[in-house]
């Protein structure tokens, strides 16, 4: 299904728009994207973590381990926007249950890969909705909106998350099986109704096996790589660029038998090993095909997980350790992710960076890394960070402020070791959610995060001349581009 021809006329486009590195000189990429993995899951960023993940650590041995990454927000859609349009997703007010997350027009990352010669997939998890949203009815007709136009040649996945119906594949734009049937809800005894093996009821295709999900995500991110080298045994060689929005380890967990009961953290940390497993394979396949040392390998997560404190303390498990909260709030648990990258040859082996990162970078950083320039009003939010990723020791920060939203959509914004959230309590999954301040106490909170990262101490009453410094810095970030 990967394998289908270009055309003469299209090939003659995308020589045309590529810029004037050659394409031997650009890389493969290849971005890993889970989906609600913590800060504390791998054990390269946290050494007490009961869930192996081997893969992962390979990787951050091989390259370079972020401290500082962020998704810029701390659910899925708008982090999935964020990263593949380079804007802060409070930019957009569009919603993915009625139409494309993406405007029509908008470059992404996907579509920028492709002017500069790239053969680009994503294989996974879309949830950045389609023309028409949830309210379709005819599975016959094309699915228009959909990855097929933001930038990608090819798509292999489901809609929305694993645990939101309908449920079926969709192979480019077209539906594969149509969900006909109907899906009951599905709960695990000892979890809340969001944690375990969870989803919603609603349509689902008759031969969808929610337990095949990741592991064919898997098959189809390999079956991606293998057919492209087949088709590039000749001296010419157009690279790739693969999208994997991994469904897991959000809900529904569903760690497969082999993986059953060999983490330390039930069975959400079954899956998140069967996650670093699909890592693995995905970078084995660039190695079988003898492929890697071209290729740029980027892992990170789309925000943190639902893990409340009792999971910790049952489970002797701190899945967003050392962090505070968990997925959809502004605290840092919700939107600081793991992030790993390795590029053989050019970025150096077993380094780590403490520099700030997020999401919305990757666009930037692509234009760096194939020589492309980004047209004015693209990806506004983005900053190059090649030289940091390349020198993380010896590069100047260049970025230095940072907007993240979460579930509630508050907005926290940091400025260097700073970070300033504008209401009291979470903003988000954990409770308080909002909470009112008491007599002759802060409205707000303020945090060093270079002396508390677990944002533990509000400084907004001892500080308040840096509180008025940060309030303005919201204000001029939220009313104007990063770039």
């Amino acid at each position: 299904m990967w394998n289908r021809k270009l055309s003469t006329a299209s090939v003659g486009v995308w020589v045309l728009l590529a810029s004037c590195l050659p394409a031997a000189e650009k890389p493969n990429i290849v971005l890993i994207l889970a989906d609600d993995m913590g800060y504390g899951d791998p054990t390269c960023y946290n050494p007490n973590s009961r869930i192996p993940t081997p893969n992962i650590d390979r990787l951050a041995r091989q390259g370079l381990r972020l401290t500082d990454a962020h998704a810029p927000a701390s659910v899925c859609v708008p982090t999935r926007y964020g990263l593949l349009t380079g804007r802060y997703p409070f930019r957009s007010n569009r919603s993915e249950r009625t139409e494309s997350r993406i405007e029509p027009g908008r470059l992404t990352l996907g579509g920028f890969l492709q002017k500069q010669g790239y053969r680009t997939a994503c294989v996974g998890k879309w949830h950045q909705g389609f023309e028409g949203g949830k309210s379709r009815k005819n599975y016959s007709l094309a699915i228009p909106q959909g990855p097929i136009s933001r930038g990608f040649d090819r798509f292999y996945g489901i809609p929305a998350s694993l645990d939101i119906p309908p449920y079926y594949w969709i192979r480019d734009d077209r539906c594969v099986t149509p969900p006909t049937a109907m899906a009951r809800d599905n709960f695990s005894p000892g979890w809340t109704k969001i944690q375990g093996a969870f989803w919603r009821a609603g349509p689902v295709a008759p031969d969808f096996q929610f337990e095949q999900v990741l592991p064919t995500v898997q098959r189809q991110a390999i079956g991606f790589i293998d057919r492209w080298a087949d088709d590039s045994r000749g001296d010419s060689k157009t690279p790739f660029f693969l999208y994997v929005p991994l469904p897991a380890p959000h809900t529904p967990w569903l760690p497969s038998k082999k993986f059953r009961g060999k983490s330390g953290a039930s069975m959400y940390g079954d899956f998140a090993m069967m996650v670093d497993a699909t890592v693995g394979a995905i970078v084995g396949a660039l190695e079988k095909q003898k492929i890697s040392q071209q290729t740029l390998v980027v892992f990170t997560s789309d925000n943190g997980p639902v893990w409340y404190p009792a999971d910790t303390k049952r489970l002797k498990h701190n899945s967003v350790w050392p962090l505070r909260g968990m997925k959809g709030d502004a605290w840092e648990a919700g939107h600081r992710m793991p992030m790993v990258v390795r590029w053989p040859g050019h970025i150096p082996e077993g380094t780590t960076s403490d520099h700030l990162w997020c999401h919305t970078d990757f666009l930037a950083t692509a234009a760096e890394i194939t020589g492309g320039q980004l047209p004015r009003g693209a990806g506004e939010d983005s900053v190059g960070q090649l030289g940091v990723w390349r020198d993380p020791q010896r590069a100047r920060p260049v970025r230095k402020t940072l907007v993240t939203r979460s579930s509630g959509r508050v907005l926290a914004v940091r400025d260097g070791k700073w970070k300033y959230i504008p209401q009291l309590g979470s903003g988000g999954f954990s409770k308080p959610r909002r909470q009112k301040p008491g007599k002759g106490e802060p409205a707000e909170q303020l945090y060093d995060l270079s002396a508390d990262i677990g944002e533990r101490n509000n400084l907004a009453a001892s500080q308040p001349e840096t509180l008025q410094r940060l309030r303005e810095v919201s204000r001029g970030l939220i009313g104007r581009t990063t770039r």
